[in-house]
């Protein structure tokens, strides 16, 4: 497989998570994602972000979650976030500190 398809492959299948993760699995919160599988829709902005700032296109954390969700972050948690008791936010305390670092 040459390059180009290869990297067409994986923006298509990068492109469906997101179709999925936003529009069909709404209901799956990002806390859950994190304490499962180590990361969630945030870290796909934040990668998102990562990537164009390595090629030298200025992103801010909002507007590559505004890219990611296709909305405002606070439209999103209004419309599809539910409070998260404390056994799963102790449980994402630990998952975002192995997976992602400190919060600061």
């Amino acid at each position: 497989m040459d390059d180009q398809t290869r990297l067409e492959l994986e923006a298509a299948a990068f492109r469906r998570l997101r179709q999925h993760l936003m529009e069909e699995r709404t209901d799956v919160q990002n806390i859950d994602m994190m304490n499962l599988a180590g990361f969630c829709r945030n870290c796909l902005s934040r990668w998102y972000q990562e990537a164009a700032q390595e090629r030298g296109i200025d992103m801010g954390k909002d507007e590559a979650r505004e890219i990611f969700y296709g909305m405002p972050m606070s439209e999103w948690k209004a419309n599809h976030q539910t409070d998260a008791g404390s056994d799963k936010q102790a449980a994402f305390e630990k998952s975002f500190a192995e997976n992602v670092g400190s919060k600061s």
